[in-house]
């Protein structure tokens, strides 16, 4: 007996700042760069809204929920304290984020900056900085 496959369709994906539906647009358009090939899930009411966020190469999956200026900005910022824990040796980048999703008590594969809620990233620049000024006093 075969089994019918259910046809998956795409729920569509939603800005949570405005409510709207998200389209996919060239990046070119957005960043006002010919030079870029890549997709972004673009909220509809863009520019007004200024929500978006980047698909994955070759698919139409996000790289994580719609984000505003502020939001994109923190998760940059967040990535660059994290990226400073392993970059120093603290520790090795999976090891670091092994560490993440501990600290957050999330599975591993949760554990992506691009994700995060500006909570989530303030937590996460908090808490590397502190292990940061840890590991410096240490070694003074």
């Amino acid at each position: 007996m075969q089994k019918k496959r259910a046809k998956r369709t795409q729920r569509a994906i939603r800005c949570p700042y405005c409510g709207a539906v998200a389209d996919i647009r060239p990046a070119a358009e957005i960043y006002q760069d010919p030079r870029r090939t890549d997709e972004l899930y673009v909220c509809r009411n863009y520019p007004c809204c200024k929500s978006y966020v980047g698909i994955y190469p070759g698919t139409k999956i996000p790289m994580g929920p719609l984000a505003n200026g502020d939001l994109r900005n923190l998760r940059i910022r967040a990535h660059r304290k994290f990226d400073r824990l392993w970059q120093s040796g603290l520790m090795k980048r999976q090891e670091a984020y092994r560490w993440m999703a501990d600290f957050f008590c999330i599975p591993q594969r949760d554990a992506h900056i691009g994700m995060f809620s500006e909570y989530r990233c303030n937590e996460l620049i908090k808490k590397c900085d502190s292990l940061l000024a840890q590991s410096q006093s240490a070694v003074s």
